[in-house]
């Protein structure tokens, strides 16, 4: 019997030493499977060389971004959810963190090698609480047929006139249709206003500057600085070729990629398959927003789009912090931006990225003020949110359904119906609106409409 004992309690001390020599074993949710082998071939080896007590999996919905949103908070809840979770930007994370599934990392060190607006989609309304640590912005602007400027002597354009002259050239040659831009479908108005109106119109409204001040209610959108860049892309629809409004968003990117025609405002998370479309039968250059005349500043739409957060009730929190304090150094800045193309560090570190393409757009950063899309931060908790009502708007100005001018007035007068900022008396102090049980319904899928929600869903495929 003692001899049996004995040899239990040995047992069970040798197991427990076991147990306690094991490596602690996290696994990170998110939308983003296509990123799978990045993760298991690079990201995560590189991870665990310097801290082999930890083993990380990959773990994304594959089912992608629309059973992400709507499976993460049940999961979260029922407690099956994974130690790190890939965070979307502003309202669809903030409730997660009011509801208590994300931890605080306000007090995490990390976080200083990030900016203030970086860290802005992952905070309270206050600023006061950080629940995640950013990962990736993407950038907007024009890619190009470099044969097609070539032939024809057109330098890349800077200024608003010389974008014009450029696409002037083209139309006036003939053999290039000069910019490929869709009019037709949901798609297509929703990559118009983030690729068009959201893409240039920093320009106009001076980035931050004229973001915040639209929040603050001194600026409106009625106002020409955010009623000048409708007036472009309604200028653009003329430069699209015979049939170009009547092409859906993917016909006018495989009119790209034909080398049929020589523009196409792009967004960086397209490069990759732009390249590999393409595929070497022409070169491609690209360029940055135009300003609007010489001299000006210029400002470019680096939008905050990916943040990585802690599960709140996480058994193996020690670990999972060691992992975002990864997530905020300059080596994973480097292997992202290298391993995932055109998704680009938000860390302060100058990172360079082997795709010269890329190269060249985040480059932009040095010379041009980043600012995020203007409707994200609070303006969007509404049904339908101001960024659904841009997508109407694009497709409205470009295809001649309504003015520039009208289209600015109706997004509006909506806003003046329920922002406080906006409104013609406005309650003080302002409170931002809150994230109400009918709105959240709404607002984790995306745009708070039934297609724009799947058109989100579509763009974070």
């Amino acid at each position: 019997m003692k001899l049996s004992i004995a040899i239990a309690a040995l047992t069970a001390s040798a197991a427990n030493g076991q147990a306690t020599d094991a490596p602690t074993a996290i696994c990170i949710e998110s939308w983003r499977y296509q990123d799978q082998a990045s993760w298991d071939s690079t990201l995560i080896p590189a991870f665990e060389a310097k801290h082999p007590n930890i083993k990380v999996t990959f773990a994304p919905n594959l089912d992608g971004s629309a059973a992400y949103y709507d499976q993460l908070p049940k999961q979260l809840a029922n407690g099956t959810a994974c130690d790190l979770i890939t965070a979307r930007p502003f309202d669809t994370s903030l409730e997660l963190f009011n509801k208590g599934y994300l931890e605080d990392v306000t007090d995490m060190p990390v976080l200083d090698n990030f900016s203030k607006t970086a860290k802005t989609a992952w905070q309270t309304d206050d600023g006061a609480i950080t629940f995640a640590v950013p990962m990736a912005s993407v950038i907007t602007g024009f890619i190009y047929n470099k044969d097609a400027f070539d032939v024809l002597a057109i330098e890349t354009p800077e200024t608003q006139d010389d974008f014009y002259a450029a696409l002037d050239k083209l139309k006036e040659d003939g053999t290039f249709i000069p910019l490929a831009m869709g009019g037709a479908g949901d798609f297509a108005h929703a990559y118009g206003s983030e690729k068009g109106f959201m893409s240039i119109g920093p320009n106009y409204w001076k980035g931050e500057e004229g973001r915040l001040a639209l929040l603050d209610g001194s600026e409106k959108l009625t106002d020409e600085q955010w009623v000048d860049p409708w007036r472009q892309l309604l200028k653009w629809a003329s430069y699209t070729g015979d049939n170009g409004m009547s092409l859906t968003q993917e016909e006018s990117m495989e009119l790209f990629m034909s080398g049929a025609a020589a523009v196409y405002p792009v967004g960086s998370w397209e490069l990759h398959d732009l390249e590999e479309g393409v595929n070497g039968t022409f070169p491609m250059g690209v360029f940055k927003p135009p300003v609007p005349a010489e001299g000006n500043q210029c400002y470019i739409q680096d939008h905050i789009d990916m943040a990585m957060a802690m599960n709140a009730a996480s058994p193996h929190k020690e670990a999972a912090q060691t992992f975002l304090d990864w997530v905020g150094s300059e080596e994973f800045s480097t292997l992202y931006a290298n391993e995932l193309p055109g998704f680009f560090p938000l860390s302060t570190f100058k990172v360079s990225v082997d795709d010269k393409l890329q190269n060249d757009m985040i480059s932009w950063r040095e010379d041009c003020e980043s600012s995020i899309r203007p409707f994200f931060q609070f303006l969007d908790r509404h049904d339908p949110t101001t960024t659904a009502q841009s997508f109407t708007a694009c497709g409205e100005v470009i295809n001649g359904v309504k003015s520039p001018e009208e289209a600015a007035a109706e997004m509006q007068a909506v806003l003046e119906t329920w922002y406080e900022p906006q409104m013609a008396t406005k309650p003080s102090p302002f409170t931002p609106p809150s994230l109400s049980s009918a709105f959240t319904a709404v607002a984790f899928k995306g745009f708070g409409t039934t297609f724009a929600a799947a058109i989100l869903a579509a763009l974070l495929e």
